[in-house]
């Protein structure tokens, strides 16, 4: 090369390689999983990979209240599935804020030393899952991948992803993975009038059309549904009573229930347009915050 040496030229060659390099993915982390109790399975770059997440034990199931048969449901299935017998996918749906996804968490600080770990999967990235499994099949370990607040548009490509998943293709799904999804809609995707026109009566009776029944065939490759409902008055109340305890004692503060906390409280929920435990948490995280901040 004119006027280039070949030094020069090498070193050349050498820059390239080290700029390209950089602009590659980052090498998968090799997940511990003996001190990992938690990862997102998540794209980098090019390609997903596993991310360990810091994650706190302390969200228990005595700490949720008033969802006593959604705790035994799941915390029966997860029982079953940590020691080694089967269990079923579940599919976590109803009203948002009452406690959903809190029990997924509280799962994992009942059964972390039992051998389960969680791994959250975005909506987005389930197309990936069949790239998952293998690096989590034949280890001691048992995985839940959890799905949050899930839902699907008609043509979204996750939705053929996850019906593979639930229910296998030739080869079978690993025996020590389950699925744990969490949803505001029973069926996963959107339901409008117009499916109800291809419905058919036979004998007597409605046959669903095609629009419907693929609705409802999704949902149905969960194993266990379990439901949770708007919070009644007294639910949410209880709740509160829950949170002001727990942060009260954190920090040191003596309080009361008395009516005038109880009608503040009332109004923190009419002031947000609901009742469920988040907004109670966060009138309990506002009141104690206040409470200290005037101590």
């Amino acid at each position: 090369m004119s006027g280039v040496s070949s030094e020069q030229f090498m070193q050349r060659v050498v820059d390239f390689i080290e700029r390209f390099e950089r602009t590659l993915p980052a090498a998968p982390l090799a997940v511990d999983w003996g001190s990992t109790f938690a990862a997102r399975w998540s794209m980098e770059g090019q390609q997903c990979q596993l991310r360990p997440l810091q994650v706190s034990l302390s969200l228990r199931l005595d700490d949720l209240v008033g969802v006593e048969r959604q705790k035994q449901l799941l915390q029966a299935n997860t029982g079953q599935f940590v020691r080694g017998l089967p269990a079923n996918n579940a599919l976590l749906w109803g009203a948002r804020g009452t406690g959903k996804s809190s029990l997924v968490r509280a799962l994992l600080s009942e059964y972390a030393q039992a051998g389960m770990r969680l791994i959250e999967v975005d909506k987005a990235d389930l197309v990936h899952l069949s790239a998952l499994l293998p690096l989590l099949a034949g280890q001691p370990w048992r995985f839940v991948l959890f799905c949050d607040d899930l839902a699907f548009e008609a043509d979204d490509s996750g939705y053929k992803a996850l019906k593979t998943v639930l229910d296998g293709t030739v080869e079978a799904s690993p025996e020590n993975i389950l699925l744990y999804a969490t949803s505001n809609r029973r069926h996963l995707l959107p339901e409008h009038n117009s499916d109800n026109l291809s419905a058919k009566q036979v004998d007597g009776e409605i046959h669903p059309g095609e629009a419907i029944e693929e609705k409802i065939a999704l949902s149905d490759r969960f194993g266990l549904w379990v439901s949770f409902y708007p919070f009644s008055q007294e639910h949410y109340l209880a709740v509160v009573q829950k949170w002001l305890g727990q942060l009260a004692d954190e920090h040191g503060l003596q309080w009361q229930w008395n009516d005038a906390l109880q009608l503040e409280a009332v109004r923190w929920a009419t002031g947000r347009g609901n009742r469920n435990g988040r907004c109670a948490y966060q009138f309990a995280r506002s009141w104690v915050g206040r409470q200290l901040l005037v101590s």
